[in-house]
């Protein structure tokens, strides 16, 4: 990009929970973004804030140790990179889902634990996510909802039962912040099945 060309405006996804679904909340440019006159090619994106009582780390110690929990608790945030290969990965003769599932498992079992059995990939946490789309394209599938994504698309996901689809011919590379929330009060209801669907 050169110097005298405007930025793009970040597209915005947010998600949230409506009588008991996740669905799509807004899909569209930021809000709150501020391309500068005074300084041709900067701009600044505010995507989504959240309140929350952050302290610097007391010591140097490994804050992100192998093994460790990937969700975070209310309050704490998780910064993950998260590489999706083509879902025909998973399709072929050669992928073996148990071997996946306790490699998985092993890696992250506060997470793995979150997956449902009877719908692969669809999983859910109490956290709000700032989810950014670094390279490739993925599909976000919601209860009822799928949005295809694009390089430098953000989802702001609340709370919600999704999964992450690659039906594409190369990788997707995203960047995931995860910050803890406490469950919600009221539990969510019972997710249709496809058959209840039809």
């Amino acid at each position: 990009m050169s110097s005298s060309e405007r930025p793009r405006v970040p597209r915005r996804v947010v998600t949230g929970v409506r009588d008991g679904r996740s669905v799509f909340v807004s899909d569209g440019p930021t809000p709150n973004a501020h391309v500068y006159d005074s300084i041709p090619g900067m701009m600044t994106s505010v995507l989504y804030a959240t309140a929350a009582s952050a302290t610097y780390p007391a010591h140097d110690e490994e804050t992100a140790p192998r093994y460790g929990r990937l969700v975070p608790a209310p309050g704490e945030t998780t910064l993950l990179i998260v590489t999706f290969p083509p879902d025909s990965v998973f399709g072929s003769p050669d992928f073996d889902p148990e071997e996946a599932g306790l490699e998985q498992y092993d890696f992250a079992p506060d997470f793995a634990e979150r997956f449902e059995l009877d719908n692969p990939g669809k999983h859910q946490t109490d956290s709000i996510d700032y989810d950014i789309v670094l390279d490739g394209e993925i599909w976000l599938e919601l209860d009822e909802e799928t949005k295809h994504l694009r390089a430098g698309d953000v989802v702001v996901q609340c709370g919600t039962r999704h999964a992450w689809r690659n039906p594409g011919d190369r990788p997707a590379t995203m960047c995931f912040v995860l910050v803890g929330v406490a469950p919600r009060s009221a539990p969510a209801t019972d997710h249709p099945t496809k058959e209840d669907r039809k």
